[in-house]
């Protein structure tokens, strides 16, 4: 009697265990017609200019995966790659094509990729709300004061009729991609500067930076233009068809050249393996074209995401 009482006892055990066993194991799987559970990290870093839609699609994504931890860094688009480029992140936000050299480390590395265009962007050069006297500027101006070579110190020294005021210069630092295109675009090679602007990676210390001096000039991405017109003031610039202003229209069509350019995220093809991984950039691609314009870009043609989406496959 005793012995068939504690087999019973021991059968219910059993089976209790049985069940929280099997109530348990299947955590991540939901239950049909819903969606599974994601959890995990994802990590990013890169472009400052690439960052206020990435941060914004990374802030809805959440708000359906609470679980799912989406640290986004700012290093510069440089900086990021020297981190994708070694397997320590699984996206990286660039406001530039990846290099040669950065592509060979990758490769060196095992580090897979896909490029997925998200966006255009306007490189907006802006001086402080104060000065008067610059409404535009040509590329060759340009040149002319922010070459390697270049032998401007006043604003007098750019045009005649400029006053005779030292001219204060910020510009992204050179892990910025931001950098690298101005760079290219405007003095012909990629990281030809001179040296005596004061840098950073973050663009809102260079708006601080220019709203501060009444000499100063400087340039990053339209989106923080847009978010600081209150704080700085634009400049129009000559491609060789006259003065153009960045706007959502002329960045759209080209016309603002040659500052226009596309904006990328580089994703680790091993990471897409990872279901939260895979999820959030078919979610990008699918919030884009809204988020792109809330944070102050030129979203994409609806079907050049669905190239992004296809990728995926």
């Amino acid at each position: 009697m005793k012995f068939k009482k504690k087999l019973g006892f021991l059968s219910m055990i059993l089976l209790s265990s049985m069940l929280a066993f099997a109530g348990c194991g299947g955590g991540d799987e939901a239950p049909e017609g819903e969606t599974a559970k994601l959890s995990g990290e994802i990590k990013i870093d890169g472009s400052s200019t690439v960052f206020p839609i990435t941060e914004a699609v990374a802030e809805e994504f959440s708000a359906e995966h609470p679980d799912v931890r989406i640290p986004v860094g700012v290093s510069g688009t440089g900086g990021g790659f020297k981190k994708f480029t070694i397997n320590e992140t699984d996206i990286n936000d660039a406001s530039r094509p990846i290099k040669d050299s950065e592509a060979a480390k990758a490769n060196e590395n095992e580090v897979e990729y896909v490029e997925i265009t998200v966006a255009y962007d306007g490189l907006s050069v802006v001086v402080n709300q104060e000065n008067d006297w610059v409404d535009s500027l040509s590329v060759e101006e340009l040149k002319k004061i922010w070459a390697p070579d270049s032998t401007v110190k006043t604003w007098k020294d750019v045009r005649a009729e400029w006053p005779n005021e030292e001219i204060k210069l910020y510009a992204p630092g050179t892990d910025s991609g931001t950098f690298d295109y101005f760079t290219e675009e405007i003095n012909g090679e990629s990281g030809a500067m001179r040296p005596d602007f004061t840098p950073s990676e973050d663009d809102n210390v260079l708006v601080q930076g220019i709203s501060g001096d009444k000499n100063a000039i400087g340039f990053f991405g339209y989106a923080y233009y847009a978010e600081n017109k209150d704080k700085v003031k634009i400049v129009k610039i000559d491609g060789g068809s006259g003065p153009v202003e960045p706007t959502f229209d002329t960045i759209k069509s080209g016309e603002y050249s040659p500052l226009s350019r596309p904006l990328f995220i580089y994703v680790n093809k091993a990471s897409l393996e990872r279901e939260e991984v895979k999820t959030f950039i078919q979610f990008y691609l699918e919030s884009a074209k809204d988020l792109v314009a809330e944070v102050g870009y030129v979203a994409l043609p609806d079907e050049e995401y669905q190239k992004g989406l296809d990728l995926l496959k």
